[in-house]
């Protein structure tokens, strides 16, 4: 950058002040400052710019690595998942031949997996009461008619 001191700064003064003159020196001075402040603006999001597409192009390399590597992973495990699922086939054939010892137990059926499910009433039952009235968390709801009602001011006659 240009190297501008105190006393190059007051003989371009010196020199604006006898060109321009004192009555349109402010508006002068008002302008440049104007027109820098949108030069340095400009030159900011230039260098955003420049910045984010080359941070752009460093996550779609990276994005790129790890869609190979995600894919490596699900073909290893594709193929190991394929030889678990015959391992597992061959240790569990309990085909019901005639053959078969009577002595020899069968493999009992074992049914199918049911997710518990969520009941939130336990949840909301595991706190117990003296808790929720301490920290204000409301038990029942008030509809808004209810909530007029209550909270109406009373009449002194």
């Amino acid at each position: 950058m240009i190297d501008i001191g105190l006393s190059k700064m007051a003989m371009i003064g010196a020199v604006a002040l006898i060109v321009i003159g004192p009555e349109k020196l402010p508006r002068v001075a008002r302008t440049v400052g104007t027109l820098l402040g949108k030069a340095q603006r400009y030159v900011a999001d230039v260098k955003a710019e420049v910045n984010r597409s080359m941070e752009l192009d460093e996550l779609k390399k990276m994005k790129d690595s790890v869609e190979s590597a995600a894919r490596d992973v699900q073909n290893s495990i594709q193929t190991s998942a394929s030889a678990f699922e015959k391992d597992w086939a061959a240790a569990t054939d309990f085909s019901g031949s005639a053959d078969a010892d009577p002595q020899e137990p069968q493999a009992a059926v074992v049914p199918a997996y049911k997710h518990p499910g969520k009941n939130w009433r336990v949840k909301r039952g595991a706190v117990p009461q003296w808790y929720k009235a301490k920290s204000g968390v409301r038990t029942k709801a008030l509809s808004g008619a209810a909530r007029v009602a209550r909270y109406r001011p009373q009449k002194f006659h």
